[in-house]
């Protein structure tokens, strides 16, 4: 999260789901976002742009999470009346992807028991906290 650009698509996703809650988007954005319509795809985009400063593994992190929604994701993607997560889901996904990816590109040898085998999926259950680069924190299973 120290990446101005992985900032930035937060802030832009985020705001995106406020003014879409606050029906303050021209037609037709406002209904495509009050659906989360599957064609719409922006949300997607913005969150590969996070994804993608990982490489491949990243994208291949996100595909997997993106698709089985688990944990924190399947209730952001539940599509609650008056909760609008059009863009927060993906970005929550994409932002745990892009951790566990971040992980998978350190030397084995270099890591402990924890992260050897901490997948994507675990990453998005919150249960125990850990540290990665600036103070950014992000959560797993025990």
């Amino acid at each position: 999260m120290s990446k101005r650009e992985v900032q930035n698509a937060v802030i832009t996703g985020i705001q995106l789901d406020i003014l879409t809650e606050k029906k303050q988007l021209f037609e037709p954005l406002q209904t495509m976002l009050d659906h989360d319509e599957g064609l719409y795809g922006v949300d997607e985009t913005l969150a590969l742009s996070i994804v993608n400063v990982y490489g491949s593994i990243g994208l291949t992190n996100y595909g997997y999470i993106d698709k089985i929604k688990p944990g924190i994701l399947a209730k952001l993607n539940a599509h609650e009346k008056g909760q609008i997560h059009t863009f927060l889901d993906d970005l929550v996904g994409a932002i745990a992807a892009a951790a566990a990816s971040k992980m998978a590109h350190k030397d084995p040898e270099e890591q402990d028991d924890d992260f050897r085998y901490l997948s994507t999926t675990n990453i998005l259950y919150f249960k125990r906290s850990i540290t990665l680069g600036n103070s950014n924190r992000f959560y797993y299973p025990y």
